[in-house]
Protein backbone atom coordinates (compact mmCIF):
# COMPACT_ATOMS: atom_id res chain seq x y z
CA UNK A 1 0.00 0.00 0.00
CA UNK A 2 1.27 3.30 -1.22
CA UNK A 3 1.59 6.25 1.37
CA UNK A 4 2.89 9.84 2.06
CA UNK A 5 5.30 10.42 4.28
CA UNK A 6 4.64 13.27 6.95
CA UNK A 7 7.71 14.74 9.20
CA UNK A 8 7.22 15.70 12.35
CA UNK A 9 9.74 17.19 15.78
CA UNK A 10 12.32 15.09 16.61
CA UNK A 11 10.67 12.85 19.45
CA UNK A 12 13.33 14.00 22.49
CA UNK A 13 15.99 16.34 22.31
CA UNK A 14 19.46 15.78 20.91
CA UNK A 15 17.63 13.22 17.84
CA UNK A 16 16.51 14.07 14.69
CA UNK A 17 13.80 12.14 13.17
CA UNK A 18 11.70 11.81 10.31
CA UNK A 19 8.96 9.78 10.89
CA UNK A 20 6.57 8.11 8.56
CA UNK A 21 4.08 5.67 7.45
CA UNK A 22 6.23 3.38 5.03
CA UNK A 23 5.24 -0.26 3.19
CA UNK A 24 6.30 -3.35 5.42
CA UNK A 25 9.47 -5.14 4.38
CA UNK A 26 9.49 -8.50 4.98
CA UNK A 27 10.66 -9.23 8.35
CA UNK A 28 10.76 -13.21 9.77
CA UNK A 29 8.00 -13.94 12.29
CA UNK A 30 4.63 -16.23 12.52
CA UNK A 31 1.41 -14.96 10.81
CA UNK A 32 -0.75 -13.85 14.06
CA UNK A 33 -3.91 -16.03 14.26
CA UNK A 34 -6.74 -14.56 14.52
CA UNK A 35 -9.92 -16.85 15.77
CA UNK A 36 -12.93 -16.76 13.83
CA UNK A 37 -16.01 -15.57 15.66
CA UNK A 38 -17.74 -18.91 15.18
CA UNK A 39 -14.90 -20.24 17.55
CA UNK A 40 -16.70 -19.08 20.61
CA UNK A 41 -19.78 -19.77 19.64
CA UNK A 42 -18.91 -23.30 19.45
CA UNK A 43 -17.21 -23.66 22.44
CA UNK A 44 -20.10 -21.94 24.47
CA UNK A 45 -22.77 -24.65 23.12
CA UNK A 46 -20.41 -27.68 23.84
CA UNK A 47 -19.97 -26.23 27.26
CA UNK A 48 -23.61 -26.58 27.73
CA UNK A 49 -23.57 -30.01 27.25
CA UNK A 50 -20.67 -30.63 28.86
CA UNK A 51 -19.31 -30.41 32.68
CA UNK A 52 -15.71 -28.50 31.95
CA UNK A 53 -14.87 -30.18 35.09
CA UNK A 54 -15.42 -33.59 34.52
CA UNK A 55 -14.14 -33.08 31.01
CA UNK A 56 -10.60 -32.37 32.21
CA UNK A 57 -10.47 -35.32 34.79
CA UNK A 58 -11.32 -37.46 31.95
CA UNK A 59 -7.94 -36.25 29.88
CA UNK A 60 -5.94 -37.70 32.85
CA UNK A 61 -8.24 -40.53 33.05
CA UNK A 62 -6.84 -41.61 29.20
CA UNK A 63 -3.41 -41.92 30.25
CA UNK A 64 -2.27 -39.97 27.19
CA UNK A 65 -2.46 -36.37 28.95
CA UNK A 66 0.61 -34.32 29.96
CA UNK A 67 0.27 -31.06 32.15
CA UNK A 68 3.43 -30.47 33.64
CA UNK A 69 6.95 -29.98 32.63
CA UNK A 70 9.53 -32.21 33.78
CA UNK A 71 12.12 -30.34 34.11
CA UNK A 72 14.36 -32.70 31.58
CA UNK A 73 18.16 -31.21 31.06
CA UNK A 74 18.22 -31.95 27.33
CA UNK A 75 15.33 -29.43 26.81
CA UNK A 76 16.84 -27.01 28.80
CA UNK A 77 20.16 -27.04 27.30
CA UNK A 78 18.37 -25.94 23.79
CA UNK A 79 16.11 -23.52 25.01
CA UNK A 80 19.72 -21.60 26.18
CA UNK A 81 21.00 -22.86 23.16
CA UNK A 82 17.77 -21.28 21.27
CA UNK A 83 17.50 -18.23 23.66
CA UNK A 84 13.94 -19.15 24.13
CA UNK A 85 14.59 -19.32 28.28
CA UNK A 86 15.23 -17.25 30.91
CA UNK A 87 18.96 -15.69 30.54
CA UNK A 88 21.66 -17.76 32.71
CA UNK A 89 24.79 -15.45 31.25
CA UNK A 90 23.74 -12.61 28.84
CA UNK A 91 22.79 -8.78 29.06
CA UNK A 92 19.80 -9.28 30.68
CA UNK A 93 21.11 -11.79 33.46
CA UNK A 94 24.14 -10.02 34.09
CA UNK A 95 21.85 -6.23 34.25
CA UNK A 96 19.37 -8.65 36.75
CA UNK A 97 22.51 -9.55 38.93
CA UNK A 98 23.55 -5.92 39.00
CA UNK A 99 20.33 -3.41 39.96
CA UNK A 100 18.67 -3.58 36.28
CA UNK A 101 21.32 -0.95 34.89
CA UNK A 102 23.93 -1.37 32.60
CA UNK A 103 27.16 1.29 30.87
CA UNK A 104 28.43 0.76 27.42
CA UNK A 105 29.91 3.87 26.64
CA UNK A 106 27.43 6.44 26.08
CA UNK A 107 24.65 4.65 26.40
CA UNK A 108 23.14 4.07 30.11
CA UNK A 109 20.12 1.28 30.17
CA UNK A 110 17.55 1.15 32.96
CA UNK A 111 15.61 -2.52 32.97
CA UNK A 112 12.53 -2.33 34.17
CA UNK A 113 12.05 -3.81 37.65
CA UNK A 114 9.04 -6.38 35.90
CA UNK A 115 9.78 -7.20 32.89
CA UNK A 116 9.78 -10.66 30.35
CA UNK A 117 8.86 -14.11 30.85
CA UNK A 118 6.24 -15.05 33.00
CA UNK A 119 6.39 -18.09 34.83
CA UNK A 120 3.02 -19.45 32.98
CA UNK A 121 4.79 -18.79 29.23
CA UNK A 122 8.14 -20.03 30.09
CA UNK A 123 6.66 -23.02 32.02
CA UNK A 124 4.41 -23.54 27.97
CA UNK A 125 7.85 -23.45 26.01
CA UNK A 126 9.48 -26.06 27.96
CA UNK A 127 6.65 -28.19 28.03
CA UNK A 128 6.71 -27.89 24.42
CA UNK A 129 10.52 -28.34 24.17
CA UNK A 130 10.10 -31.36 26.42
CA UNK A 131 7.50 -32.83 24.14
CA UNK A 132 9.79 -32.98 21.17
CA UNK A 133 12.49 -34.95 22.87
CA UNK A 134 10.04 -37.25 24.34
CA UNK A 135 8.77 -37.85 21.14
CA UNK A 136 11.40 -37.75 18.76
CA UNK A 137 9.88 -39.90 15.92
CA UNK A 138 6.32 -38.87 16.19
CA UNK A 139 4.42 -35.49 14.35
CA UNK A 140 4.02 -32.87 16.68
CA UNK A 141 1.15 -30.07 16.72
CA UNK A 142 0.32 -27.00 18.66
CA UNK A 143 -3.65 -25.72 18.15
CA UNK A 144 -2.43 -22.38 18.75
CA UNK A 145 0.89 -20.00 18.82
CA UNK A 146 2.14 -21.74 21.82
CA UNK A 147 3.02 -18.13 22.94
CA UNK A 148 2.68 -14.40 20.98
CA UNK A 149 6.91 -14.28 20.28
CA UNK A 150 7.76 -14.38 16.39
CA UNK A 151 10.75 -15.97 17.44
CA UNK A 152 10.09 -18.64 20.01
CA UNK A 153 7.07 -19.85 17.21
CA UNK A 154 9.46 -20.06 14.74
CA UNK A 155 11.75 -21.97 16.60
CA UNK A 156 9.19 -24.93 17.20
CA UNK A 157 8.73 -24.79 13.59
CA UNK A 158 12.22 -25.53 12.74
CA UNK A 159 11.51 -28.55 15.44
CA UNK A 160 8.75 -29.86 12.92
CA UNK A 161 6.45 -28.90 15.54
CA UNK A 162 3.27 -27.55 13.27
CA UNK A 163 1.29 -24.57 14.12
CA UNK A 164 -2.16 -25.55 13.16
CA UNK A 165 -3.08 -21.94 11.81
CA UNK A 166 -6.75 -20.74 11.02
CA UNK A 167 -6.71 -19.79 7.28
CA UNK A 168 -9.83 -18.25 7.74
CA UNK A 169 -12.47 -20.98 7.95
CA UNK A 170 -11.67 -22.27 10.91
CA UNK A 171 -8.84 -24.46 11.89
CA UNK A 172 -8.02 -27.97 10.15
CA UNK A 173 -7.30 -31.11 12.14
CA UNK A 174 -8.21 -33.79 9.74
CA UNK A 175 -4.21 -34.34 9.34
CA UNK A 176 -4.06 -35.35 13.06
CA UNK A 177 -4.53 -39.14 13.90
CA UNK A 178 -4.29 -41.60 16.29
CA UNK A 179 -0.74 -41.62 17.38
CA UNK A 180 0.29 -38.20 16.89
CA UNK A 181 0.86 -35.80 19.93
CA UNK A 182 -1.00 -32.69 19.75
CA UNK A 183 0.04 -29.29 22.13
CA UNK A 184 -2.88 -27.28 23.91
CA UNK A 185 -0.74 -23.97 24.22
CA UNK A 186 -0.29 -21.47 27.28
CA UNK A 187 -3.93 -19.43 26.15
CA UNK A 188 -5.73 -22.79 26.50
CA UNK A 189 -7.97 -25.10 24.31
CA UNK A 190 -11.85 -24.82 24.09
CA UNK A 191 -14.48 -27.59 25.57
CA UNK A 192 -14.69 -29.15 22.02
CA UNK A 193 -10.78 -29.30 21.09
CA UNK A 194 -10.22 -31.08 24.62
CA UNK A 195 -13.04 -33.21 23.88
CA UNK A 196 -12.17 -34.09 20.32
CA UNK A 197 -8.87 -34.70 21.59
CA UNK A 198 -9.76 -36.98 23.95
CA UNK A 199 -11.46 -38.66 21.86
CA UNK A 200 -9.35 -39.21 19.06
CA UNK A 201 -6.60 -41.23 20.44
CA UNK A 202 -3.92 -38.48 20.70
CA UNK A 203 -0.98 -37.67 23.12
CA UNK A 204 -1.64 -34.69 24.88
CA UNK A 205 0.64 -32.03 26.18
CA UNK A 206 -1.62 -29.34 28.25
CA UNK A 207 0.74 -26.33 28.36
CA UNK A 208 -2.28 -24.18 29.39
CA UNK A 209 -0.78 -21.34 32.11
CA UNK A 210 -1.88 -22.37 35.66
CA UNK A 211 -3.50 -18.89 36.43
CA UNK A 212 -5.71 -18.90 32.77
CA UNK A 213 -7.01 -22.72 33.80
CA UNK A 214 -7.41 -21.05 37.57
CA UNK A 215 -10.16 -18.63 35.33
CA UNK A 216 -11.54 -21.41 33.54
CA UNK A 217 -12.89 -22.98 37.01
CA UNK A 218 -14.69 -19.92 38.34
CA UNK A 219 -16.42 -19.97 34.88
CA UNK A 220 -17.07 -23.59 34.82
CA UNK A 221 -18.71 -22.58 38.74
CA UNK A 222 -20.78 -20.06 37.20
CA UNK A 223 -22.20 -22.07 35.02
CA UNK A 224 -22.90 -25.03 37.52
CA UNK A 225 -24.55 -22.04 39.63
CA UNK A 226 -26.10 -20.90 36.90
CA UNK A 227 -24.84 -17.37 36.68
CA UNK A 228 -23.76 -15.76 33.35
CA UNK A 229 -19.96 -15.09 33.48
CA UNK A 230 -19.13 -11.08 32.69
CA UNK A 231 -15.42 -11.92 30.67
CA UNK A 232 -13.86 -8.94 30.65
CA UNK A 233 -11.28 -9.56 27.54
CA UNK A 234 -11.45 -9.30 24.09
CA UNK A 235 -13.69 -11.39 22.38
CA UNK A 236 -10.83 -12.58 19.40
CA UNK A 237 -8.09 -13.40 21.56
CA UNK A 238 -7.36 -17.42 22.01
CA UNK A 239 -7.52 -17.22 25.66
CA UNK A 240 -10.95 -15.63 25.88
CA UNK A 241 -12.27 -17.48 23.63
CA UNK A 242 -11.07 -20.90 25.50
CA UNK A 243 -12.29 -19.40 28.59
CA UNK A 244 -15.83 -18.21 27.06
CA UNK A 245 -16.03 -22.19 26.07
CA UNK A 246 -16.67 -23.44 29.57
CA UNK A 247 -19.29 -21.06 29.86
CA UNK A 248 -23.43 -21.45 29.13
CA UNK A 249 -24.07 -17.98 29.59
CA UNK A 250 -21.44 -15.25 28.66
CA UNK A 251 -20.96 -11.87 27.70
CA UNK A 252 -17.63 -10.36 26.92
CA UNK A 253 -16.55 -6.74 27.28
CA UNK A 254 -13.52 -5.20 27.14
CA UNK A 255 -12.97 -2.07 28.48
CA UNK A 256 -14.68 -0.14 31.33
CA UNK A 257 -17.40 1.62 28.76
CA UNK A 258 -18.61 -1.86 27.69
CA UNK A 259 -18.87 -3.04 31.00
CA UNK A 260 -20.91 0.28 32.19
CA UNK A 261 -23.22 -0.46 29.53
CA UNK A 262 -23.77 -3.97 31.02
CA UNK A 263 -24.34 -2.41 34.67
CA UNK A 264 -27.10 0.42 33.20
CA UNK A 265 -28.68 -2.42 31.23
CA UNK A 266 -28.89 -4.28 34.30
CA UNK A 267 -30.74 -1.69 36.22
CA UNK A 268 -32.64 0.13 33.98
CA UNK A 269 -33.13 -2.45 31.28
CA UNK A 270 -33.23 -0.89 27.69
CA UNK A 271 -33.10 -1.83 23.68
CA UNK A 272 -32.11 -5.87 23.44
CA UNK A 273 -32.03 -5.26 19.79
CA UNK A 274 -29.28 -2.76 20.73
CA UNK A 275 -27.56 -4.72 22.95
CA UNK A 276 -27.47 -8.31 21.18
CA UNK A 277 -25.78 -5.71 17.95
CA UNK A 278 -23.32 -4.23 20.54
CA UNK A 279 -22.09 -7.46 21.75
CA UNK A 280 -22.89 -9.55 18.31
CA UNK A 281 -19.76 -11.36 18.16
CA UNK A 282 -19.12 -11.29 22.32
CA UNK A 283 -21.90 -13.30 23.64
CA UNK A 284 -23.20 -16.90 23.79
CA UNK A 285 -25.31 -18.35 21.25
CA UNK A 286 -29.10 -17.47 22.10
CA UNK A 287 -27.96 -14.89 24.62
CA UNK A 288 -30.92 -13.00 26.41
CA UNK A 289 -29.94 -9.36 28.31
CA UNK A 290 -33.65 -9.45 29.37
CA UNK A 291 -32.94 -12.77 31.60
CA UNK A 292 -29.68 -13.97 31.68
CA UNK A 293 -28.18 -10.61 33.68
CA UNK A 294 -30.20 -10.95 36.94
CA UNK A 295 -27.24 -13.75 38.49
CA UNK A 296 -23.56 -12.40 36.79
CA UNK A 297 -20.32 -13.89 38.05
CA UNK A 298 -16.58 -11.72 36.98
CA UNK A 299 -14.02 -13.65 34.92
CA UNK A 300 -10.50 -12.37 32.98
CA UNK A 301 -8.92 -12.64 30.04
CA UNK A 302 -5.44 -12.39 32.11
CA UNK A 303 -3.22 -10.37 30.14
CA UNK A 304 -5.96 -7.49 30.79
CA UNK A 305 -5.20 -4.53 33.21
CA UNK A 306 -5.56 -5.63 36.44
CA UNK A 307 -6.91 -2.05 37.69
CA UNK A 308 -9.37 -2.94 35.07
CA UNK A 309 -10.48 -6.02 35.88
CA UNK A 310 -11.27 -4.85 39.57
CA UNK A 311 -13.35 -1.93 38.56
CA UNK A 312 -15.13 -3.48 36.77
CA UNK A 313 -15.94 -6.24 39.70
CA UNK A 314 -16.93 -2.99 41.61
CA UNK A 315 -18.63 -1.71 38.99
CA UNK A 316 -21.10 -5.05 39.22
CA UNK A 317 -21.24 -5.82 42.45
CA UNK A 318 -22.49 -2.08 43.02
CA UNK A 319 -24.97 -1.99 40.27
CA UNK A 320 -26.49 -5.79 41.97
CA UNK A 321 -26.27 -3.90 45.15
CA UNK A 322 -28.66 -1.42 43.93
CA UNK A 323 -31.13 -3.31 41.77
CA UNK A 324 -31.29 -6.12 45.21
CA UNK A 325 -30.43 -5.26 47.72
CA UNK A 326 -26.91 -5.29 50.40
CA UNK A 327 -29.01 -8.52 51.91
CA UNK A 328 -29.75 -10.53 48.10
CA UNK A 329 -26.30 -9.52 46.84
CA UNK A 330 -24.44 -13.10 47.18
CA UNK A 331 -27.28 -14.44 44.91
CA UNK A 332 -27.17 -12.34 42.30
CA UNK A 333 -23.16 -11.25 42.11
CA UNK A 334 -20.07 -14.02 42.51
CA UNK A 335 -16.91 -12.86 42.62
CA UNK A 336 -13.74 -15.53 42.36
CA UNK A 337 -9.94 -14.15 42.76
CA UNK A 338 -8.30 -15.36 39.33
CA UNK A 339 -6.01 -11.66 38.40
CA UNK A 340 -2.66 -12.75 37.19
CA UNK A 341 -0.17 -10.14 39.10
CA UNK A 342 2.70 -10.82 36.28
CA UNK A 343 0.54 -8.74 33.63
CA UNK A 344 -0.24 -6.13 36.45
CA UNK A 345 3.96 -5.90 37.40
CA UNK A 346 5.36 -5.31 34.46
CA UNK A 347 2.53 -2.27 33.87
CA UNK A 348 3.57 -0.84 37.35
CA UNK A 349 7.34 -1.10 36.45
CA UNK A 350 6.29 0.57 33.24
CA UNK A 351 4.97 3.65 35.43
CA UNK A 352 7.88 3.66 37.42
CA UNK A 353 10.33 4.15 34.49
CA UNK A 354 7.61 6.74 32.44
CA UNK A 355 8.21 8.47 35.42
CA UNK A 356 12.01 8.82 35.65
CA UNK A 357 13.30 12.15 34.85
CA UNK A 358 16.53 10.45 33.44
CA UNK A 359 14.91 8.39 30.81
CA UNK A 360 14.94 9.90 27.63
CA UNK A 361 13.04 6.98 25.36
CA UNK A 362 12.17 4.10 25.51
CA UNK A 363 11.98 0.78 23.86
CA UNK A 364 9.37 -1.86 24.13
CA UNK A 365 9.73 -5.23 23.30
CA UNK A 366 7.46 -7.89 22.36
CA UNK A 367 5.36 -9.74 19.43
CA UNK A 368 3.03 -7.63 17.99
CA UNK A 369 -0.14 -9.49 18.34
CA UNK A 370 0.77 -9.76 21.93
CA UNK A 371 -1.86 -8.04 24.03
CA UNK A 372 0.05 -7.23 27.54
CA UNK A 373 2.79 -5.76 25.28
CA UNK A 374 0.15 -3.49 23.65
CA UNK A 375 -0.49 -2.36 26.95
CA UNK A 376 3.06 -1.58 27.65
CA UNK A 377 3.40 0.56 25.15
CA UNK A 378 0.05 2.49 25.65
CA UNK A 379 1.48 3.60 28.84
CA UNK A 380 4.34 5.00 27.74
CA UNK A 381 2.35 7.25 25.02
CA UNK A 382 0.09 8.22 27.10
CA UNK A 383 2.68 9.74 29.59
CA UNK A 384 4.01 11.03 26.52
CA UNK A 385 7.60 9.50 26.89
CA UNK A 386 8.51 8.56 23.24
CA UNK A 387 8.68 4.89 22.86
CA UNK A 388 9.68 2.25 20.23
CA UNK A 389 7.75 -0.96 20.17
CA UNK A 390 9.75 -3.88 18.26
CA UNK A 391 8.75 -7.33 18.18
CA UNK A 392 11.93 -8.35 17.28
CA UNK A 393 16.14 -6.73 16.66
CA UNK A 394 15.32 -7.38 12.78
CA UNK A 395 13.44 -4.36 13.46
CA UNK A 396 16.45 -2.27 13.58
CA UNK A 397 18.68 -1.55 10.44
CA UNK A 398 22.12 -0.27 12.03
CA UNK A 399 23.64 0.76 9.12
CA UNK A 400 20.83 3.38 7.95
CA UNK A 401 20.01 4.10 12.08
CA UNK A 402 16.12 3.30 11.48
CA UNK A 403 13.78 1.82 13.62
CA UNK A 404 10.49 -0.52 12.25
CA UNK A 405 8.02 -0.32 15.36
CA UNK A 406 4.71 -0.06 16.33
CA UNK A 407 2.41 2.56 17.75
CA UNK A 408 -0.39 0.98 20.26
CA UNK A 409 -3.26 1.78 18.03
CA UNK A 410 -1.69 -0.74 15.59
CA UNK A 411 -0.44 1.64 13.28
CA UNK A 412 2.99 0.76 11.46
CA UNK A 413 6.18 3.16 11.68
CA UNK A 414 10.09 3.64 10.18
CA UNK A 415 12.00 6.41 12.12
CA UNK A 416 14.79 7.54 10.48
CA UNK A 417 17.92 8.67 12.73
CA UNK A 418 16.24 7.12 16.14
CA UNK A 419 19.75 7.55 17.83
CA UNK A 420 22.43 10.29 17.84
CA UNK A 421 25.55 8.63 18.21
CA UNK A 422 27.82 10.83 20.05
CA UNK A 423 25.28 12.11 22.65
CA UNK A 424 24.64 10.39 26.11
CA UNK A 425 21.24 8.84 26.15
CA UNK A 426 19.70 6.88 28.96
CA UNK A 427 17.33 4.89 27.28
CA UNK A 428 14.90 2.69 29.24
CA UNK A 429 13.71 -0.79 28.05
CA UNK A 430 11.04 -3.33 29.10
CA UNK A 431 9.58 -7.00 27.33
CA UNK A 432 6.06 -8.40 27.09
CA UNK A 433 4.94 -11.24 28.80
CA UNK A 434 5.77 -13.87 26.39
CA UNK A 435 9.53 -12.03 25.07
CA UNK A 436 12.28 -14.31 26.08
CA UNK A 437 15.45 -12.03 27.52
CA UNK A 438 17.35 -12.94 24.28
CA UNK A 439 15.20 -10.92 22.33
CA UNK A 440 15.94 -7.72 24.69
CA UNK A 441 19.89 -8.93 24.65
CA UNK A 442 19.78 -9.13 20.55
CA UNK A 443 17.81 -5.00 20.22
CA UNK A 444 20.34 -4.08 22.36
CA UNK A 445 23.39 -5.28 20.98
CA UNK A 446 21.92 -3.25 17.48
CA UNK A 447 21.60 -0.07 19.67
CA UNK A 448 25.22 -0.60 21.03
CA UNK A 449 26.24 -0.92 17.37
CA UNK A 450 24.52 2.28 16.36
CA UNK A 451 26.58 4.22 19.34
CA UNK A 452 29.56 2.47 18.54
CA UNK A 453 30.38 0.88 14.78
CA UNK A 454 33.23 -1.07 17.01
CA UNK A 455 31.15 -2.79 19.29
CA UNK A 456 31.66 -6.66 19.39
CA UNK A 457 29.01 -8.02 21.95
CA UNK A 458 29.05 -8.55 25.51
CA UNK A 459 30.93 -11.13 27.37
CA UNK A 460 28.91 -13.82 28.60
CA UNK A 461 29.14 -14.58 32.59
CA UNK A 462 27.46 -16.94 34.45
CA UNK A 463 24.83 -15.37 36.63
CA UNK A 464 22.75 -18.60 37.31
CA UNK A 465 19.29 -19.21 37.03
CA UNK A 466 16.18 -17.08 37.76
CA UNK A 467 13.96 -18.47 40.63
CA UNK A 468 10.54 -19.25 39.23
CA UNK A 469 7.55 -20.31 41.58
CA UNK A 470 6.97 -23.82 42.44
CA UNK A 471 3.95 -26.08 40.86
CA UNK A 472 1.24 -27.22 42.58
Amino acid sequence: MQTTKTSRKAAFTGIKSRVHVVVLRPVQASRALVPVVQSVAAGATEAAKVDGRALRRSLNQTGRYVRQPTNDPVSQQLMDEHGVGYSTNGLVAQMRNDGNIWKQGTVTVKLAKAYGYCWGVERAVRMAYEARQAHPDKKLFVTNEIIHNPEVNKRLKEMNIEIIEDEGDGKDYSQIGNGDVVIFPAFGATVKELSDFRDKGVQMVDTTCPWVAKVWNSVDTHTRKQYTSVIHGKYSHEETIATASFASNYVIVKDLKEAQYVCDYILHGGNKEEFLAKFSKAVSKGFDPDTMLDRVGLANQTTMLKGETEQIGKMLEATMMQKYGPAELNNHFLLMETICDATQERQDALYDMVADPEVDFLIVVGGFNSSNTSHLQEIAEHKGLPSFWVDSAARIDVEKNTVLHKLAHGELRETVGWLTPGKPVTIGITSGASTPDRAVEEVLAKVFKIYDPNFTGIAPKDCGRLATPEEH
